[in-house]
């Protein structure tokens, strides 16, 4: 892989021309230095937490969204036709991906899902490339908790005519979400759970 980009700082930007093994450690660590956070919150599904993971902080992060990219390009299927994902929080990475993809010579769509169906317009729930049905699409997510937000992208999909068999998130909380989507049919991957998370954090502090 190769990207030509000029800088008048000269950094180490590792995401460029990392390995992949590398390329994970330095994301996982990114996670814990800028995303993890460590107190008493109360996460979207309602659920108490002692911590939470604030993925746009890497996922908007100009190193985190290419690694992110070349990883999650590494993992689709070789039949993915696209990939998709639950706006916001999946904005940033369906978009890295299919950057990515362009680099690769194997180019990959991305597609945003609305939580409420524009009130203009078309009025679609599904912003992107027209793709033919039975497209095989998969669904990308930061955070999985319950799994009910990538859930609401995968019947979207399934709704619009689409394949949607599979989900990969970069973080898996281990709050029944791998449970959930095992339940209902669909494969599940991701790129860290919460125990690579935690255990890093602390070995980053000490």
């Amino acid at each position: 892989m190769t990207y030509q980009a000029q800088t008048p700082i000269h950094t180490d930007i590792w995401a460029v021309n990392a390995d992949l093994p590398t390329l994970r450690n330095k994301l996982l660590d990114l996670f814990c230095q800028l995303a993890y956070q460590e107190g008493d919150f109360v996460l979207s599904s309602g659920q108490p937490s002692s911590y939470y993971i604030n993925g746009k902080q890497v996922t908007l992060h100009p190193q985190g969204a290419l690694a992110i990219g070349r990883i999650l390009l590494s993992l689709l299927p070789p039949d993915t036709q696209a990939v998709a994902g639950l706006t916001l929080g999946a904005d940033p990475i369906v978009s890295a991906v299919s950057v990515v993809s362009a680099y690769e010579h194997r180019l990959i769509p991305a597609l945003i899902i609305r939580k409420e169906a524009k009130g203009h317009g078309t009025k679609a729930y599904i912003e992107g490339p027209n793709l033919p049905a039975g497209a095989n699409i998969v669904v990308l997510e930061d955070v999985v908790t319950t799994g009910q937000s990538a859930m609401k992208a995968v019947e979207r999909l399934r709704a619009a005519d689409y394949t949607a068999n599979q989900v990969i998130s970069l973080v898996d909380r281990q709050q029944g979400g791998a449970e959930y989507y095992k339940s209902v049919g669909l494969n599940f991957q991701a790129v860290f759970t919460i125990e690579d998370i935690q255990k890093r954090y602390r070995e980053l502090r000490n």
